[in-house]
Parts: C-alpha cells; structure tokens; sequence
C-alpha cells in the first residue's frame, strides 16, 4: 500500500521530533541540578532566612531567642562598631599585603622557573598539610617575648611588642592566606603568551612598561580572583585576631563567636551576621562587575 504524503506534513513530521528531543533534554537537565538547587536551598537559603528572622526578634531572658519583630538589634549596631572597623580596615590590608607578595612569587614562579617549577609549587602547598591552628599557635612563639623581640632586643631595640597587635594578626593573615592568593595568579602567568613579552621588548619598551601594559593587564582575572578569595575569607576570620590578638584585636567574627557562645543574644548577634553578609553580598557584585571587565580585556589582549 502506497502512502502519499504532502510537503506540510513533512514539514510538520520533521518538526515534531526535535521539539520533542528539546523537551526531553530539559526534563533531563532539571532532574540533574534538581539535587544541586535542592542541597542549595537547605544549606545556604534556608538558614539565611532563619538568621533574617532571629535578628528581628528579641533574647529571651535565659538567652537565645524570643520571637518578636523589631529592628533594635539593627539600630543597637554601633556597639559593635570596633569589630566592624578592624574587619574592614585589616582585611583590606591584609589581601593588598598578600598581593604584594604573591604577585613577584608568582610571576617568578609561572615566567622564569622552568625545570623546578613543581617542587617550588609543592613548598608553596606545605603549609596546608599542618594544621591551620597549629600554624598560627606557632606565631605565639615567633611575635612572643622569646621570638623577635627577643632577637630586636640583642641589636639594641627594646620594648617591642608584637604579640597582641594590629600587627602580629596581620603578620598571621599573610602567612595563613598568601597560597590562596599565589595559585590564581600563577594559573593567569601560566597562560601568558611568553612571545608577546619579546615582541614588547623587541618594539623598545622597558620592563616596566612591559609589565604596566601587556603582563598586568592579562594577569588581572587572576589578581581579582585571587584578590576576592582572600578578602572574602577574611571577613569572616575569628582564629588569627583571637590566638595573635589576644582579645585586643577582634574582628566580626569573634564579635558573633562572643554573641552566639559566650552572651548568648542570639537577635543581636543574628543583626550583625546579616549586616556582614549584606556587605559581602555587595562586595561580590563589585567583583562580578570587575571580573566581567577586566576578564574581558584580559581575553581580547591574548587574543
């Protein structure tokens, strides 16, 4: 039996079949990141949600939290004002200070080392196979009494103390953090085309303007990136100001470690983790918008 069949419905048939692939492919792909969205939600949202709602409550008279709906814990911010004001001062500090260093390392590391390059980057991992407690308890001895001072004080420098400084706690941000700004720029160095550095060169551009305009520029994704992580990281940190400042230098951190553990205002210190999340959420639209203009340049310059 012979079936004719017209140019429409042809049409049609040939129609049918990938739409209906597409439709596949979307039920396939929602089903995978189903888990992801899920695990998302409950880990990151929900108890997001469930601090917003803390810090508009009240602390019971036995400490934690009594359901209320007032913004006091917001309001009563600038007693905190201290923790906030060393957050913001030295972990800008600390990421430029951990930047200033890892850039040179880097650059040596990814440009110049050819034939140790792996065991150089293995030195530079070391540290991450101790503990970061025991790492940083290490720096007691080291700015203590015994250490340095010690040693300033042999060559005719007495009374310096670092220990329970602004400092000391800056001295263990850029030893704790300065690997996780070392690798993103090496991983940008790496992929420096080495032969647009020779044909600066060649064109009579000293090495600074080498760097100024052909290497700074392509390395930027990397020092943002690089930049970003440290920064973020450091907002939140509470074991360095808490071990190397002994109680004199706090960051927000060990506010919330003292609101949640120690008084046990749950509203208050609820108030001050959003705040704080509020400002990284702020701080990660910055990075998103210099990544999105820098990366660009950064591609079209290797390209």
């Amino acid at each position: 039996m012979n079936i004719a069949l017209s140019a429409p419905a042809l049409a049609d048939a040939g129609q049918a079949v990938p739409a209906e692939s597409r439709s596949l492919g979307r039920r396939v792909t929602l089903l995978l990141l189903l888990p992801s969205t899920l695990w998302f939600l409950l880990l990151l949202l929900l108890p997001l949600v469930i601090i917003l709602v803390f810090s508009l409550g009240e602390r019971s008279p036995v400490g934690g939290y009594s359901a209320a709906l007032t913004l006091e814990n917001y309001l009563n911010l600038g007693s905190r004002a201290k923790a906030f004001y060393n957050t913001l001062l030295l972990a800008p500090l600390g990421t430029l200070v951990c930047l200033v260093a890892a850039y040179p390392l880097a650059y040596f590391l990814a440009v110049k080392v050819q034939r140790s390059r792996s065991l150089l980057l293995t030195l530079v991992i070391v540290p991450f196979w101790t503990s970061f407690l025991i790492r940083t308890y290490a720096w007691i001895f080291i700015l203590g009494g015994k250490g340095i001072p010690a040693l300033l004080a042999m060559v005719g420098l007495d009374d310096v103390r670092l220990i329970n400084t602004p400092t000391a706690v800056l001295i263990g941000i850029v030893y704790g953090y300065l690997p996780l700004m070392v690798f993103p720029i090496y991983v940008s160095l790496e992929k420096l085309d080495k032969r647009l550095l020779e044909a600066s060169s060649d064109l009579g551009a000293s090495a600074f303007e080498t760097f100024r305009r052909v290497t700074l520029p392509l390395s930027a994704p990397g020092v943002i990136t690089g930049a970003m992580l440290v920064f973020i990281l450091l907002m939140g940190e509470f074991l360095i100001p808490a071990i190397l400042g002994g109680g004199k230098v706090f960051f927000v951190g060990n506010a919330l470690v003292d609101l949640f553990l120690q008084s046990r205002n749950w509203p208050f210190g609820s108030a001050v983790a959003m705040t704080l999340v509020a400002m990284m959420l702020a701080i990660i639209a910055l990075y998103l918008k210099l990544v999105a203009r820098y990366g660009k340049r950064g591609t079209e310059g290797m390209l």
